[in-house]
């Protein structure tokens, strides 16, 4: 799968809300069966690095959160790679 459907799939966990990263992990397991094979955190990290969702320390979820913006949302991801 290309890399900017990939983005776009889990875009569609977030909708409006900050989520940690076991909770984006749970939404893919519920909506697409799909469960990421190595750290998804790391994975998280690398979608940060190239724009594709934010991230901060909370210190209220224990770990990360992570979400998308129009920011995000108006990058182009075509051709990029993972």
């Amino acid at each position: 799968m290309e890399f900017e459907n990939i983005v776009k799939y889990i875009w569609m966990v977030f909708g409006d809300d900050k989520l940690s990263t076991t909770e984006v992990e749970m939404r893919l397991k519920e909506l697409f069966d799909y469960q990421c094979p190595d750290d998804f955190a790391k994975t998280m990290s690398k979608l940060k690095q190239v724009g594709a969702v934010k991230g901060e320390v909370s210190f209220k979820k224990g770990g990360w959160v992570w979400w998308v913006d129009d920011e995000c949302k108006n990058k182009d991801f075509t051709g990029m790679m993972l």
